[in-house]
């Protein structure tokens, strides 16, 4: 590897050519102005509260995951544990135990940012960890092993009786493959994508990094499926059918309320996923929910902006519709609460160890 290319793998320059590691407000200010235009055409700088009127926000801010669960039919959805703090770790763990829950099992804040403060959660030990170091209401939920994950975004205009499928992420989890010669640690500064979470798994793994896999042998190291830490995005929409559709679209029904957002889906195979088998809704975002399907690597930044703003304008469409049937839109001083609070909790989550 010569010089020039040794500098493309430092993570300055990894970030500078490749767009999906630019920061939120690097990518969304240039398109603004169309989000202006919308709140114009709606009379409201808030308008997307009407979007899901059962969601607190809509679900664009500091919407509560305790809130959301209720929603979605329970055999849909994993097993979950709701905690609010301060809590007792021998609390939390007798809590556990009685809903049946067995280790691995996954942690995450009420109110989430990003996947941050998700953490994968082996033993008691890590339960006490996880709790000492919650500085939110967050809860726990058994780990859904199926080996597959992707994030679907469905809309349905509420004058409308069937919804639509616009974007289907598969999400390729970090991981990376031995050759019986290299150890994890440095088969990692050959993936760019793991480069930028370096200083995390070597906190995570510790020692462990220096193991030398045989060759063929692949291991993943972080087992979910957020962008932040390391998962691939890979745009699958074209693999949106008619039996896909009317499969998300007779769940979303089942949900009070729900027209706009993204489910983050862990299933086994494609076919079962179709016909409603094998799969379990691990998370459901509303309407500051992203097509993130536009991460796909091979995607431009003006792909990106050009969806971005489709979604947006079915947002807001969804939201005038609703509106005509009563549901308010927040209020200026409601808007600014919803991010005043929006910054609190992202300064709360930054202070959580991973």
């Amino acid at each position: 590897m010569n010089w020039f290319q040794r500098q493309l793998y430092k993570p300055f320059f990894i970030r500078l050519f490749h767009w999906e590691y630019w920061s939120f407000n690097t990518v969304y200010i240039p398109i603004y102005i169309f989000w202006v235009a919308l709140c114009i055409r709606a009379r409201s700088f808030f308008f997307f509260e009407a979007s899901n009127p059962t969601i607190k926000n809509g679900g664009f801010l500091t919407e509560s995951k305790k809130d959301i669960f209720p929603l979605i039919p329970a055999s849909l959805q994993p097993a979950t544990v709701f905690f609010s703090i301060p809590s007792n770790a021998d609390i939390v763990i007798s809590e556990l135990h009685k809903n049946g829950l067995s280790f691995p099992l996954i942690g995450k804040p009420d109110v989430g940012s990003r996947g941050r403060g998700v953490k994968v959660l082996t033993n008691k030990n890590d339960v006490r960890l996880y709790v000492k170091n919650a500085f939110v209401d967050f809860h726990i939920q058994e780990f859904v092993a199926y080996k597959n994950e992707i994030g679907i975004f469905y809309y349905r205009f509420p004058n409308e009786e069937n919804g639509k499928i616009s974007g289907i992420v598969r999400k390729e989890f970090l991981k990376v493959k031995g050759d019986g010669i290299k150890t994890i640690s440095q088969l990692l500064m050959e993936n760019k994508r793991a480069i930028l979470q370096k200083d995390v798994l070597e906190k995570l793994y510790g020692n462990d990094l220096n193991e030398v896999l045989i060759n063929g042998e692949e291991k993943i190291l972080v087992p979910y499926g957020n962008h932040s830490r390391g998962a691939m995005f890979i745009d699958d929409s074209h693999l949106i059918d008619e039996t896909l559709t009317k499969t998300i679209d007779e769940i979303c029904k089942q949900i009070p309320g729900f027209y706009f957002g993204r489910f983050d889906i862990r299933f086994d195979n494609w076919e079962d996923l179709k016909h409603e088998k094998k799969f379990s809704i691990i998370e459901m975002n509303g309407a500051g929910s992203e097509p993130t399907h536009i991460y796909d690597p091979k995607h431009s930044i003006f792909y990106a902006w050009k969806e971005i703003i489709r979604h947006w304008f079915i947002l807001n469409k969804i939201s005038r519709q609703n509106h005509k049937k009563g549901y308010k839109y927040l209020s200026v001083s409601e808007g600014i609460k919803m991010f005043q609070d929006d910054k609190m909790f992202s300064q709360k989550l930054a202070a959580m160890k991973e």
